[in-house]
C-alpha cells in the first residue's frame, strides 16, 4: 500500500543570543546561556537533515527544552512567574502565512513554537519513510507512530501550554485552534491510513476493512471542515488535501462494504456500494487535479498517478464487474436506486495521539544559579538594536520530499 502525504513547510526563526551580559551574574549562569544558544542552533540543524531519526531528535529536543525551562518554572520556592520568562524576545513565522514572523517577548512562545516544528518535523519524517523504496514493517510501525507522536505533541500544546500565552494566538496563525486542531486530526487520520494499509496486507475482515476506512474519511472531513473559515490564499491546497483523502477513503469504505454486502448474498445492495465507491473515486480524481493547479504549499505531486490510488480504481472496476457478473447469473437482485447508508464503527485500529511531555528542568538550573541573574543589570545587546518594522524571516532550506511515481510504504 503506496502513502502520499501533504506537508506544509515548517516554521522558521530569527538567530536568539542569549547574551545576557550584566544579568548573567555569574559562570554557571552565563554557561546556560551558552548552552541554551548552542542546543537551539543544533535543534534547528536538525530539522533539515535528512539522516536525523527520532532518536536524534530526542536528544536534540531533550537538551534545548530542558535549560529553557529554567526560564519559565518557578525556581525561587514561590508560585510567581519566572523572573526570566519576559527577557528575551523569539521570532517565528507560520506555516501557512510566508516569511513574515510573530514575535513575542515569552520564553513560553519559544517553547511552543519550536515543539511546534518538532511534530511538524515527525510528520515529515513519515511522510520520507513512507514514500521510499521497499518499505519494511518495522518502518511502517515507526510512521504509524510518528504520526500519533505528532499529533500528541499537537494536542499537549493546545491544551496546556497555548493557554499560558499572554498574547493571545492570531487568526490564521499556527496557535488558533483552527490550524492546530487540523494538524491533530490530520495526523490521526494519516496514522490510520497506515493501519489500512496493514489490515489490506494481512487480509482482514472486509467489515473492519471499510469501517476503518469510514472513520478515516471522517476524520478527514472533520479536519477540513476545521479549516472551511481559513482566508482561501493560506488554506487552500491544503483543503485540497483533506477532501480528496476524503473522498478516496469513502471510496475505499463502500468498495469494502460492497464486498461484505456480497457475501451475504445482497448483491443488489452490493453492486450500489460499488456504484457509489465509483463516484467517490471520479470526485477523489477531480480533486487530485485541482491540487495540483492550487497554488500554496505543498507537494507538486500528481497525486492520481501515485499507486496508492491506481491501485484503488482497479480494485473497485474489478469487484463492480464480479458482481455484476454473479447477479447476472445466481442473484437477479434489483440495484437499488439510493446508495447504501455507511453506520459503520471501528472496533480495533483507531489511531489515538500518543501522550507527550517537556523533559524535566536541567540539573544546570538550579535555584542558586537562579539568584544570580540581576534583572536590575539589563541586556544592554537587545537593548542598542533598533527594531525592524515589517521584518522578514528565510525560509528553511527543507529536503525534497516529492515522492517517486512508483514507490511507497509496502506493508508486508
Amino acid at each position: 500500500m503506496t502513502h502520499w502525504f501533504h506537508r506544509n513547510p515548517l516554521k522558521a526563526t530569527a538567530p536568539v543570543s542569549f547574551n545576557f551580559y550584566g544579568v548573567a551574574g555569574s559562570p554557571s549562569a552565563n554557561k546556560i546561556c551558552n548552552d541554551l544558544r548552542t542546543t537551539r542552533a543544533r535543534l534547528l540543524e536538525m530539522f533539515t537533515d535528512t539522516t536525523c531519526n527520532p532518536e536524534i531528535m530526542k536528544n536534540g529536543t531533550d537538551a534545548y527544552f530542558s535549560l529553557l525551562q529554567g526560564f519559565i518554572a518557578p525556581l525561587d520556592g514561590t508560585t510567581q512567574e519566572n523572573k526570566l520568562r519576559f527577557m528575551q524576545n523569539f521570532k517565528w513565522t507560520d506555516t501557512l502565512q510566508g516569511n513574515t514572523p510573530s514575535a513575542q517577548q515569552d520564553a513560553i512562545f519559544e517553547l511552543i513554537s519550536m515543539a511546534y516544528n518538532v511534530a511538524i518535523w515527525h510528520t515529515k519524517f513519515a511522510s520520507r519513510l513512507a514514500g521510499k523504496e521497499n518499505v519494511t514493517e518495522v518502518d511502517a510501525k515507526d510512521v504509524h507512530r510518528s504520526l500519533k507522536f505528532a499529533a500528541g505533541i499537537f494536542k499537549h500544546l493546545k491544551e496546556v501550554h497555548i493557554p499560558r500565552l499572554i498574547t493571545p494566538a492570531e487568526k490564521g496563525r499556527d496557535l488558533e485552534p483552527r490550524v492546530i486542531d487540523t494538524y491533530i486530526v490530520q495526523c490521526q487520520a494519516e496514522a490510520q491510513e497506515v493501519t489500512i494499509a496493514r489490515a489490506i496486507e494481512l487480509k482482514h475482515n472486509a467489515t473492519l476493512i471499510a469501517a476503518l476506512a469510514f472513520e478515516t474519511a471522517n476524520f478527514y472531513q472533520k479536519a477540513d471542515g476545521t479549516l472551511n473559515t481559513l482566508e482561501p490564499e493560506c488554506s487552500s491546497k491544503w483543503r485540497k488535501y483533506l477532501q480528496l483523502k476524503q473522498h478516496f477513503y469513502m471510496s475505499y469504505a463502500y468498495c469494502y462494504h460492497g464486498q461484505t454486502l456480497l457475501s451475504s448474498d445482497k448483491c443488489g445492495e452490493s453492486i450500489r456500494s460499488l456504484q457509489e465507491a465509483e463516484k467517490c473515486y471520479s470526485r477523489a480524481e477531480t480533486l487530485c487535479k485541482e491540487y495540483r493547479q492550487t497554488k500554496g504549499p505543498g507537494s507538486t505531486a500528481k497525486p492520481s498517478e501515485q499507486l496508492f490510488f491506481t491501485k484503488l480504481g482497479g480494485l473497485i472496476k474489478n469487484t463492480l464487474q464480479k458482481c455484476e457478473r454473479e447477479n447476472g447469473f445466481i442473484y437477479f437482485h434489483k440495484v437499488p436506486a439510493e446508495a447504501p447508508q455507511l453506520e459503520l464503527k471501528a472496533s480495533y485500529g483507531l489511531a489515538e495521539p500518543i501522550s507527550f511531555e517537556f523533559p524535566a528542568l536541567s540539573e544546570q538550573c538550579t535555584p542558586e544559579v537562579y539568584a544570580t541573574f540581576d534583572l536590575t543589570k539589563g541586556a544592554k545587546d537587545e537593548k542598542a538594536k533598533p527594531k525592524r518594522e515589517e521584518e522578514v524571516i528565510k525560509p528553511m532550506k527543507e529536503p525534497d520530499l516529492k515522492p517517486q511515481k512508483d514507490t511507497g510504504c509496502v506493508i508486508s
